[in-house]
């Protein structure tokens, strides 16, 4: 069995839908993969030690954000920065194959900004993005990137 580790924060239910989507989609296109994932709201919340990751995984991270236009003026992240501090707990960055950003199109030049804030500090690709709680295509092409990056056949 190939295992697919996916680590990510759901604040408004919209990111833990998609990836449920995701999980569906991939396992039932190949029965031989395992998904494993880990929502750093859930540890959190629950008071869990984040885990350090011996394995490569792919992030999903929704945009939530204050001030500015994060362009000419700053923006400050507010809400999804437990997944900065498990990036940087014990390095678990580095594992990190790439980040997957969402937000809400009605932001303009804010969508999706914080996953490329992350691919920069960090210094992984941003993979894609999608809007929201995610379309059809977005979960198709998304899984299909993901695969791909993991070798696994869909």
């Amino acid at each position: 069995m190939q295992q697919l580790n996916i680590v990510y924060i759901s604040l408004s239910g919209n990111t833990e839908y998609f990836i449920k989507q995701i999980e569906e989609y991939l396992t039932h296109k190949n029965n031989n993969i395992s998904i494993k994932s880990i929502n750093i709201k859930q540890l959190v919340k629950e008071n869990i030690d984040f885990p350090k990751m011996n394995d490569t995984f792919v992030a999903f991270l929704p945009s939530y954000l204050e001030g500015g236009n994060g362009v000419e003026n700053g923006v400050r992240e507010i809400l999804t920065t437990p997944l900065r501090t498990f990036l940087t707990y014990n390095d678990n960055y580095k594992k990190c194959c790439g980040i997957i950003g969402s937000g809400n199109r009605n932001f303009s030049k804010q969508f999706c900004l914080t996953a490329y804030q992350y691919s920069e500090q960090f210094g992984f690709p941003v993979l894609d993005e999608f809007e929201l709680r995610g379309t059809v295509e977005d979960v198709e092409r998304i899984s299909k990137k993901i695969a791909r990056l993991f070798n696994l056949e869909v």
